[in-house]
């Protein structure tokens, strides 16, 4: 049996009540970002071409360590992780 236009009834998305408007936009304190060849870090210049300071980011690093206490069983296996970061 084939439906037909008539037979098809619309069903409102489940997500569509958790629409709602965007919130009001702010101006930015940049209007171009561009990266420098030699750093490769992001260059922010304001409307009048002038570098924008746009503050300090810091870096993490992390390991990850697998250990196994017993070498005849593979349930027993565990890791560690640590990370720093500045």
């Amino acid at each position: 049996m084939t439906a037909t236009a008539t037979q098809l009834t619309t069903t409102r998305p489940w997500g569509a009540g958790r629409l709602a408007p965007y919130p009001t936009s702010t101006r930015l304190p940049y209007a171009s970002v561009s990266i420098d060849a030699g750093t490769q870090l992001g260059v922010f210049r304001d409307r009048t071409g002038l570098v924008v300071e746009m503050g300090k980011h810091g870096t993490s690093s992390g390991t990850e360590t697998s250990t196994t206490t017993n070498s005849d069983s593979a349930n027993d296996q565990g890791h560690d992780q640590d990370s720093q970061q500045d």
